[in-house]
């Protein structure tokens, strides 16, 4: 058994940590960190003790110099997440392999790595992702998740001293596939994160995003774009873990809401422990419910250990679709479902704006689009 607490936590970094699934007691749904979740629809994702289904298969694009992309033995990389959770933990006792995307130092890469994960079908399956970004190197990294899946997967992003990664994870799986995902990022000294979360496909999203500082200097930025239909449920949950001095994290969250059931859930939680002073940070998440019988959950927490912070934030807001916005549009002689697409755009543009691949930026505006025009049909 490897522990890092077992005494009942006090504060979000006590929690429990563990690699060893039968440390964490069975899931009944009561507890604070699943009572938004609908377990059942997890099925074996959090009831196994080991996950026997095919993992996603990863297909590369065009390599650009510095960057390689290996698959290797899970005993060969050292881990930077330790599970606190059981599905995670689960996860990491069924992956055998690993897929390494490797960025070497001072590498400065003019164009996106694009990566495509495929859901090889519907059997409960493990994965683990280790993204490795070297000293001084500037990149780019989308992983688009495409196909069908019952997936626990781990993603464990290092950057070295000064590294800068601008990190897209793209969610697009068929409509019935389950994902619990925990993505977990070591910041290095000066090193800087820009983490774009797009969560669209699937019927249950349960995505984990946590951030550890490795020195002074570093910056995370978490932002997140989701978009939920009719009995899907989308969760996001956040632990910006500030532990060293003078460092900063943003982190904003956007998602909208149509249909009967659709369920948005986000969780963010910042701490700022004694040592870490200098911190700056903030958290933000807004919804927009166009359709009656939707529901979102926000719950925005910060825990603060030190008064000698530089700032320390957050703010929450869920309302319906601007009526008085759709009137001023129609009044202009724009009609009624050209304006409503303006204004859901509108709504995501400064996230989408944070992706800095144009033809990304496309597809997504494209595809909130498609779901208006599918709900106005």
């Amino acid at each position: 058994m490897t522990t890092e607490a077992m005494a009942p936590p006090s504060t979000k970094s006590q929690v429990l940590r563990s690699f060893d699934v039968t440390d964490f007691p069975a899931v009944n749904g009561l507890e604070e960190e699943w009572r938004f979740t609908p377990i059942k629809r997890l099925g074996e994702l959090i009831t196994a003790t080991a996950l026997t289904g095919a993992a996603p298969g990863f297909a590369p694009g065009d390599l650009p110099a510095g960057v390689s992309v290996t698959q290797v033995d899970a005993g060969k990389v050292e881990p930077v997440l330790t599970p606190f959770d059981r599905v995670s933990a689960l996860a990491y006792g069924s992956a055998a392999s690993v897929t390494l995307i490797d960025v070497a130092a001072e590498t400065v890469a003019a164009e996106p790595v694009v990566i495509r994960v495929v859901g090889q079908g519907t059997a409960a399956a493990a994965a683990r992702t280790y993204v490795k970004v070297g000293n001084f190197a500037k990149v780019t990294v989308v992983l688009e998740q495409v196909g069908p899946a019952t997936l626990a997967d781990n993603v464990e992003v290092v950057l070295g001293d000064s590294a800068q990664l601008t990190f897209v994870t793209l969610t697009e799986w068929d409509a019935e596939a389950v994902q619990a995902q925990h993505l977990k990022f070591k910041v290095g000294r000066d090193a800087r994160v820009t983490h774009v979360q797009v969560s669209l496909g699937g019927s249950l999203l349960r995505q984990f995003a946590s951030v550890e500082y490795a020195g002074r200097g570093g910056e995370a930025e978490l932002y997140g774009v989701y978009f939920a239909d009719a009995g899907q449920h989308v969760e996001h949950r956040q632990l910006v873990d500030h532990s060293v001095p003078d460092c900063r994290s943003d982190v904003g969250y956007r998602g909208a809401l149509q249909g009967r059931s659709a369920h948005t859930v986000w969780v963010g939680d910042v701490v700022i422990r004694a040592a870490a002073t200098g911190t700056e940070t903030y958290e933000i998440n807004r919804n927009l419910l166009l359709t009656d019988g939707a529901r979102a959950d926000s719950v925005p927490n910060l825990e603060i250990e030190t008064g000698e912070v530089v700032s320390a934030g957050h703010a929450s807001a869920t309302g319906r679709f601007d009526d008085e916005q759709l009137f001023y549009l129609m009044a202009r002689g724009i009609p009624e479902p050209e304006a409503r697409k303006l204004v859901v755009r509108g709504f995501f543009a400064e996230l989408i704006n944070k992706i800095p691949v144009e033809e990304l930026r496309e597809r997504l505006g494209d595809a909130i689009e498609a779901r208006l025009a599918k709900a106005g049909s």
